[in-house]
C-alpha cells in the first residue's frame, strides 16, 4: 500500500480523488489538506461520502508521503510547492496548469512530465513529477493526435466543445450560479481558451506541420462532462479514418473508438474518452466525450499515479457510466 496525500481536497477535483483513492486497492489516503475546513470531516464538503469515511481535513501536511496530489486553483501551485518541501521520495501530480508547458515544466529542479497516457506513457512511468492535462485539451488532443502523428493535421482546424459547470470549479460566480446556467448556454474566451498552449505542444511534437487552431469553448447548462466537435480537412476515406485511430489506440485502455454517434452520458462518472469519426465531402468530423472531473481531471491524474507506482494502469478506474 501506498499513502497519498491531497492538497485541495474541499473541491471537485479533490472530491473526486477522495472517492477514487478511498476504493483504491493499493492506496491509503494519508492526508487530505485545506485551508479552509481543516478539523472538519471531509462529509462536511462531500456529503455523498457519509458512512463511506470518517477522515477529517487536516492543516498540516506530511511531506514525506508516496505521492501527492495538487488540487489547487491555477498558479497556486507553484507558490504551494515553493513552500513545502516534499521527500524526494515523494511523487507528484499536479492538477493545475502551473506545469504544463515545455517553458514551465521545471521547478527547483523537478520536471514536470505531461502526463497524457495516450502519448506519454513510457515517460509517465519514470516520473516523479507529473502536470496533469487540462480538460478541454485532453478531450481535444485525444480527438486530433492520431491525425497530427501522421501529418494530416496541416490545414485549419474548427473545434467547438461545450462544458458542464463544474469546469468552472466549486467556488459561485455569476456563470456558474443555478438561476443563469440553467436553461442557458454560452460561449466564453473565444480563441484564447488557456489549454490552446498545451494543444498545440502536443500536436507539434510529431514534426508535422499543424495548421492553425480554432476553438470556441461553450458553457452547457449541466454539471460534468465535455463534448468537443471538431473537424478539418481529410482527403482519405472515412474507413481510412477509422483503421487510423483504431491503430493509433490500439493499446488505450480508456480511449475508445465508437462507430455509433456519441453522447455524454456515456462517459460521465468514468475514466473514459470515447470518439466518433463522420465524413462530410473532403471534412473529417471528430467528435470526443469525456467527464471533465475523471478523464479531464482526477481520474487521469490516478491512471498516471498507477504507470508511475508500476500498479495495473486501469486499477480502481473501472468506473460505469449513469446514462439512464
Amino acid at each position: 500500500m501506498i499513502k497519498a496525500g491531497i492538497i485541495g481536497g474541499s473541491g471537485y477535483t479533490g472530491g473526486e480523488l477522495i472517492r477514487i483513492l478511498l476504493n483504491h486497492p493499493e492506496v491509503t489516503i494519508d492526508f487530505v489538506y485545506s485551508t479552509t475546513r481543516a478539523g472538519k470531516k471531509i462529509t462536511t464538503a462531500h456529503l455523498d461520502l457519509l458512512g463511506v469515511t470518517d477522515i477529517t481535513f487536516t492543516g498540516d501536511v506530511n511531506l514525506n508521503v508516496d505521492v501527492v496530489f495538487l488540487c489547487l486553483g491555477h498558479g497556486n501551485s507553484t507558490t504551494f510547492l515553493n513552500a513545502n518541501d516534499f521527500s524526494a521520495n515523494t511523487k507528484i501530480i499536479d492538477l493545475s496548469n502551473d506545469f504544463r508547458l515545455n517553458a514551465d515544466a521545471v521547478l527547483n529542479g523537478k520536471e514536470f512530465i505531461y502526463g497524457l497516457p495516450e502519448t506519454n506513457k513510457e515517460k509517465i512511468k519514470s516520473a516523479n513529477y507529473i502536470a496533469n492535462p487540462g480538460c478541454f485539451a485532453t478531450a481535444i488532443q485525444l480527438a486530433l493526435l492520431p491525425l497530427a502523428k501522421a501529418g494530416l493535421l496541416d490545414n485549419e482546424i474548427h473545434i467547438n466543445a461545450v462544458t458542464g459547470s463544474t469546469g468552472a470549479g466549486v467556488s459561485p460566480s455569476a456563470t456558474s450560479h443555478f438561476s443563469w446556467r440553467n436553461n442557458n448556454v454560452s460561449w466564453y474566451k473565444p480563441f484564447t481558451h488557456q489549454h490552446l498552449g498545451e494543444i498545440g505542444e502536443s500536436l507539434a511534437s510529431y514534426k508535422n506541420e499543424v495548421g492553425e487552431l480554432f476553438f470556441l469553448p461553450n458553457r452547457g447548462n449541466f454539471t460534468r462532462g465535455i463534448l468537443a466537435t471538431t473537424y478539418t480537412k481529410f482527403n482519405g476515406s472515412l474507413d481510412e479514418a477509422k483503421a487510423l485511430y483504431n491503430d493509433f489506440y490500439k493499446d488505450a485502455l480508456f480511449t475508445q473508438i465508437s462507430d455509433q454517434e456519441l453522447n455524454l452520458k456515456q462517459v460521465v462518472n468514468t475514466n473514459q474518452c470515447h470518439i466518433h469519426l463522420h465524413k462530410f465531402n473532403d471534412r473529417l468530423l471528430i467528435t470526443s466525450a469525456i467527464d471533465n472531473l475523471l478523464k479531464g481531471a482526477s481520474g487521469q491524474a490516478v491512471q498516471n499515479m498507477n504507470l508511475m507506482f508500476g500498479f495495473q494502469e486501469n486499477i480502481g478506474l473501472n468506473l460505469k457510466a449513469g446514462v439512464f
